[in-house]
């Protein structure tokens, strides 16, 4: 009697309405291997990469020899609260191709873990715990300085003028000498209210983070956020179209403390900015929303108002880093400079899952290694592969970047002359490097029901997908904030044939839309 499919079997049956409900015995390269009705091995490319995950192709050779080779030797994999030599390696290799990218000077802390998602989160997580200790530091220093004017005032060195206890919010239409012991209360009530505020996070509109329970709250996309809006604190979604006015958009969130100064001999309040802007997280080229990079002049926008307003910028390069569109880091090409990254994907090599969040040192607090975490973070096996994988893409003086651009440019060239051919089909071709989207006219208003049906459903993107598997050989998916979009990022050694025949694939179903055939584009048939 079979096993009852309980591993989400919901969504595998809906898998099978496209044709996407393939097995894959076997993974080498830019290809995953299913089998025919005969035990036959059937090759089908990929262009789905793990989601970015495979720059390396599937089973790296170098990978799979180093982690056979850990394996055998019986390597350590939980050995927590020990020395670790191997991820103190790699933090530092990191860091150096970090200050070489960016050109500065300053060193970045490692906090490993398992998945970008998580990655996002202990970035978040780290820029709130320093936001908090901030906000301590600077209501012990107005609290000195409170006590310092008390003093004065007692000793009859100084006095409180009326204006000075309007300007704390205090009513004096009594008339009468303001007593500075009612104003340092009334200060200090202001100020514990104040400094209770919910800490705000801003993202990126568009941006995909994670679906746990703190990432998905940075999410743009309001399916996978607001079941769970309830269980975290809520991000505001900054559009494109408003990073210009981002600096008038923190200082409408500006909340002030009140303090006490001396000036001569009179009692001033001064106006203290309290820590309450906790971090800005975007991706530098948002995946899950389409394939969108951000440009050179948004991003000098965006790292200009958070630097007036201190605001640490998270930047995610889960998806987009490690090389995939032509340097280590996406940003790099826009300027865009983070005070803290995420990076995971292809870090492990396609084998190990890892992450890491890289911290610029001069906002990182060593207090965070003692709240947080993580079992099988910082193991001896995924950074020693991740390593290897530096390794790999660092030798010949950074040919894998080098290849990562070219290979990129030749599969968005391939895009963009399909797009040239059907300009009534495709709407749109995007992306950087290995990297690339194609995202099709919207079908909701076809004539034939079944596409009208899927495009109205967000699902037509999956029935393309399933046509080009079944008819081309080909895998890839739409992005799931932008379903009219497929993604495309293969590994760097993707080749002219396996472009070709993806090319071949598309041409089909852009010829089939154009024809508004659904049968052709949208029946199971047995695949080639």
């Amino acid at each position: 009697m079979a096993a009852p499919d309980l591993a989400e079997s919901h969504l595998l049956g809906w898998l099978s309405t496209v044709g996407l409900d393939a097995h894959y015995v076997r993974a080498e390269g830019d290809h995953l291997f299913r089998l025919d009705e005969q035990g036959r091995e059937i090759p089908v490319v990929d262009f789905a990469g793990g989601y970015g995950s495979l720059m390396l192709g599937h089973n790296p050779p170098e990978i799979v020899a180093l982690a056979q080779e850990m394996l055998a030797a019986g390597a350590p994999v939980h050995a927590q609260f020990s020395r670790h030599p191997y991820a103190t390696e790699l933090a530092a290799r990191l860091t150096a191709i970090v200050r070489r990218e960016t050109g500065e000077d300053e060193t970045y802390n490692a906090v490993f873990a398992n998945s970008g998602a998580e990655a996002v989160e202990i970035a978040v997580k780290h820029a709130e715990l320093d936001r908090a200790l901030r906000v301590t530091e600077l209501q012990t220093e107005i609290a000195g300085h409170l006590e310092t004017v008390r003093a004065a005032v007692a000793e009859g060195t100084a006095a409180v003028p009326e204006e000075t206890a309007r300007a704390a919010g205090l009513d004096t239409r009594g008339g009468g000498a303001v007593a500075i012991d009612g104003l340092v209360a009334h200060i200090k009530e202001v100020n514990a209210a104040r400094a209770g505020r919910e800490p705000l996070l801003f993202a990126l509109a568009g941006g995909f983070h994670g679906k746990l329970m703190g990432s998905v709250q940075l999410t743009h996309n309001a399916a996978y956020r607001t079941p769970f809006a309830a269980l975290g604190t809520p991000a505001r979604f900054v559009t494109r179209d408003e990073i210009p006015a981002l600096p008038k958009i923190f200082e409408e969130e500006r909340v002030d403390l009140l303090d006490l100064a001396l000036t001569g001999d009179e009692v001033t309040v001064v106006r203290r900015r309290l820590p309450l802007l906790c971090a800005f997280v975007l991706e530098p080229v948002q995946g899950e929303g389409g394939i969108q990079p951000l440009d050179a002049d948004s991003a000098a926008r965006i790292q200009a108002a958070c630097a007036e307003a201190d605001v640490p910028i998270v930047v995610d390069e889960v998806q987009s880093g490690m090389g995939r569109t032509g340097t280590f880091l996406a940003g790099t090409g826009i300027g865009l400079r983070g005070d803290y990254y995420a990076l995971a994907k292809s870090l492990g090599g396609g084998i190990a899952k890892t992450a890491v969040m890289l911290a610029r040192s001069s906002r990182y607090r060593p207090q965070f290694e003692l709240v947080h975490s993580s079992t099988f973070a910082k193991d001896y096996f995924s950074t020693t592969i991740a390593l290897k994988v530096l390794d790999l893409l660092e030798a010949d003086d950074g040919e894998a970047y080098r290849k990562a651009a070219e290979r990129g440019a030749h599969l968005l060239d391939m895009l963009r002359s399909v797009q040239r051919d059907f300009p009534d089909v495709v709407r749109d071709v995007r992306g950087r490097g290995l990297m690339a989207g194609l995202e099709f006219h919207d079908q909701s208003g076809s004539q034939v029901e079944a596409l009208r049906q899927h495009a109205q459903g967000a699902t037509l993107g999956y029935a393309l997908a399933g046509k080009l598997l079944r008819g081309h050989r080909v895998r890839t998916f739409p992005t799931a904030s932008s379903p009219n979009t497929l993604r495309f990022e293969p590994s760097i050694h993707i080749g002219d044939e396996e472009v070709a025949q993806l090319e071949a694939g598309l041409r089909e179903i852009c010829a089939l839309l154009r024809a508004q055939d659904g049968p052709g584009l949208l029946e199971i048939t047995p695949a080639a």
